[in-house]
């Protein structure tokens, strides 16, 4: 018979192993999520959702709830971190103004024919925006991308619509 104290040293060992394993197989494409969600600085938030899924993973229904629980961290944080950036540049003044413009990391994720698309993505609303994403980039069902919104099937329906518009008009007026 085992005692707790191995079990549980066990039970953290085989937490930190699916972790890992998780990490090699999510991180980039974690990041090119928050990249094209319009992130400025996609490792931090990949690395934060990472720490948070860390934090959480034994209240996690179960090893399949992993996946889905980063990429509605990622949303979050990339939601989070693009109001902050709104706030801080509205009330900037000329000196304090950071330079706009992804990082150079974000720019040798994407190939040169993706760029096109992601300046007119960043052109719509953050809600559109990341509907289209996770419909068409992760290829999520309506509940996925609700569940990962923090959303209403409904409203996804309704973002997705209106992103796939507006994305149409942005992009046919470049030609």
């Amino acid at each position: 018979m085992t005692s707790p104290l191995i079990r549980a040293q066990q039970a953290a060992a085989e937490a930190d192993e699916a972790l890992a394993a998780l990490f090699q197989t999510q991180y980039a494409g974690m990041v090119r999520l928050a990249v094209l969600l319009g992130a400025d600085d996609a490792e931090d938030i990949v690395a934060e959702a990472f720490y948070q899924l860390y934090r959480r993973w034994r209240k996690l229904r179960g090893a399949d709830a992993a996946v889905p629980y980063l990429r509605s961290v990622v949303c979050n944080l990339t939601r989070m971190r693009l109001r902050h950036l709104q706030v801080v540049r509205k009330h900037a003044t000329p000196e304090t103004a950071a330079p706009s413009g992804s990082s150079a990391e974000a720019e040798a994720l994407l190939h040169d024919d993706q760029r096109a698309l992601v300046a007119a993505l960043k052109e719509l609303p953050a809600r559109q925006r990341e509907a289209l994403v996770l419909r068409h980039w992760l290829g999520l069902r309506e509940a996925e991308i609700a569940e990962a919104m923090g959303i209403s099937p409904g409203a996804v329906k309704s973002h997705t619509s209106r992103g796939m518009a507006a994305l149409t008009r942005v992009l046919e007026e470049r030609r």
